[in-house]
Order: structure tokens, then C-alpha cells, then sequence
């Protein structure tokens, strides 16, 4: 194959290993999530590091206690050296907290950057390391309601979302 096409090819099928992670998180989907790592892969999530089982047993238990979560992608940086690869994911996540008594919910915003090494094996591109840098973070009050949405159809973090009715997995 032409070496530039592989490149190409190479760069596409990590970035789809970036945004299968982010719709995992967002989803609640571990095992979607976990299918990103090498199974000897490890994450650096701020106040989170280890391997990536303890990396999914950590956002299991923290993820429950937002309401939702949503991973915007930009920005993807990606550079291929044969079966070994480096990556800069631009992103912005919003966290939806829940109202706790007097407490309102609010919106956690975080602008961060997922660095990654990668490696490919057995033909497939995957996590090896993993590290996320905060680039800023704000907290903004958000109005609540738990009434069906007027428009459009409401998300779950679950596989009743509609996404995987739709065939996405």
C-alpha cells in the first residue's frame, strides 16, 4: 500500500479510537471504553492513575454522580511511526451535576487535552498511556428540570440510548 495512504488510514482509525472512548465515557459503555486500552494500558486522569481496569472501576463509580456527561472533540493531532503512535486530543467536557438540597445543579466545564501513546497490534490501534492535561475549568449555574425535553428526544447514559437503537456500538 502506498505508505502515505497507510498513514491516512493509520490516523483515522486512531482518531476513532479517541471518539469510541469519549462516546464510552459518556455513555456510561465500560466496555466500549475498555476496547480503547490495551489491556496493559495505563491513564493519568488528574486525580486518577492506574491501569486502565482501575481507570474503569474509578469513572464507574465517579460518573453515577453527574447527571450527564458530553465530550466535545476538536482539535487532533496525530502522528504515526509505524506500529507506534503519539496523540494530542483537543477537548471540552461538561459534566451536568445534580441539585444536592439547597444546591443547584450546575455545569462543570473543563477544557483539557487527552496525550496519548498508542501502539498497534495485531492490526489494531490502541491506547498504551494515556494523560490528561486541564488547560482551564469553570462552574456555571444550570437550570433543572426533570421534565420531558420539548424538543428532540432525551439521552441516556445507557444502552437505551437512542444512538444504540440506531446500530452505533
Amino acid at each position: 500500500m502506498d505508505p502515505k495512504l497507510q498513514r491516512l488510514l493509520d490516523e483515522a482509525e486512531i482518531r476513532d479510537v479517541h471518539l469510541r472512548y469519549c462516546r464510552g465515557i459518556d455513555r456510561m459503555d465500560f466496555d466500549l471504553v475498555r476496547s480503547c486500552y490495551h489491556p496493559d494500558g495505563i491513564d493519568r486522569h488528574g486525580a486518577f492513575e492506574g491501569n486502565v481496569e482501575e481507570f474503569i472501576k474509578w469513572a464507574a463509580d465517579l460518573l453515577p454522580m453527574f447527571e450527564s456527561t458530553m465530550h466535545f472533540t476538536g482539535n487532533q493531532y496525530v502522528q504515526v511511526h509505524g506500529d507506534v503512535a503519539s496523540a494530542e486530543h483537543y477537548a471540552r467536557a461538561f459534566h451536568r451535576t445534580r441539585p444536592d438540597g439547597d444546591k443547584p445543579a450546575t455545569d462543570y466545564v473543563v477544557s483539557i487535552r487527552y496525550i496519548d501513546k498508542l501502539e498497534r497490534r495485531n492490526g489494531e490501534w490502541r491506547i498504551l498511556d494515556r494523560t490528561l492535561a486541564f488547560e482551564t475549568e469553570r462552574t456555571d449555574p444550570a437550570e433543572w428540570t426533570t421534565e420531558p425535553p420539548k424538543f428532540g428526544y432525551r439521552s441516556y447514559r445507557n444502552k437505551e440510548d437512542l444512538s444504540y437503537k440506531y446500530g452505533l456500538v
